[in-house]
């Protein structure tokens, strides 16, 4: 069940999932693709993206459950549910096969989601994000967030998922990254990221079973999910190319929303998908 309004070529709406709901916006039309936000967003992140995309594409940005304006029974996100309520979302539009951009969180949902539904993935493009790897090399994201850099950078207002190079050089975009954050809710972070690291149980077999083109991007400066991280999720992969993207911290689309979507367009106009 679900409910949508359509207007200025703009559909948004809701769709029931098993003690919540989903809201989402479509635009566009073409081959889908999905944009699954990360812990500092909600389905307002990607609007550099949308507009863009949806030149070419059928844009269906969303927001996780417990990620306001979506709920959650609970009262927060609950992560082993983002898979399966994507689905959901996906069986709502009537949409069988969808392109999947995950930024950090959301490729969690875009891993688990192509390994529950192969057959309904096209490509997954993976940026500052490891997703449900199980790996010696990657430190949990609860040591991640006590790092003392990171500390430093809360300590001076700076939002972590940003980048102090963001908000010294581009400080109404960290003010508007600061605001989307915080209308997505008041739950505990620090819950979601336990639950996230809960969830990295997947062998290196295991995600080289994912046979789909995957783009993994990183910026150079992501002290959250390292270049490093990407390099050991690229040679696990089975079809992956990896970028790193100068001068940017982890949300390289929100920072570098120029040279984000230009590898990502790229990166799907060279994939044979549906029409």
């Amino acid at each position: 069940m679900g409910s949508s309004h359509q207007g200025e070529d703009v559909e948004t709406g809701h769709v029931s999932v098993p003690d919540g709901s989903v809201a989402y916006t479509v635009q566009g039309a073409g081959p889908v693709v999905v944009f699954a936000h990360g812990l500092g967003g909600n389905q307002r992140s990607w609007w550099q993206q949308v507009g863009a995309f949806s030149r070419h594409f059928r844009c269906v940005a969303f927001s996780h459950r417990g990620f306001d304006p979506s709920w959650d029974s609970s009262g927060a996100p609950r992560p082993p549910c983002f898979a399966s309520d994507l689905r959901c979302l996906l069986d709502h539009l009537r949409v069988e096969t969808a392109s999947i951009v995950g930024q950090s969180m959301g490729g969690w949902t875009a891993m688990e989601f192509a390994l529950a539904y192969p057959g309904r993935v096209d490509a997954l493009v993976l940026c500052g994000s490891t997703g449900t790897l199980r790996h010696a090399g990657l430190r949990s994201l609860g040591d991640t967030a006590a790092d003392p850099r990171i500390q430093a950078w809360r300590a001076a207002g700076i939002q972590p998922a940003a980048g102090a190079r963001m908000a010294e050089e581009q400080p109404e975009l960290h003010r508007m990254f600061v605001d989307i954050d915080r209308a997505s809710g008041t739950f505990d972070r620090a819950a979601v990221r336990a639950a996230l690291d809960a969830m990295r149980v997947r062998s290196p077999a295991d995600i080289a079973a994912i046979d789909r083109p995957t783009l993994a991007m990183v910026g150079e400066e992501d002290l959250i999910c390292p270049p490093g991280n990407v390099s050991i999720l690229a040679g696990v992969m089975a079809n992956c190319e990896r970028h790193v993207v100068p001068r940017a911290g982890h949300s390289v689309y929100f920072e570098r929303a120029e040279t984000f979507n230009a590898m990502t367009l790229d990166f799907l106009h060279r994939q044979e998908l549906p029409s």
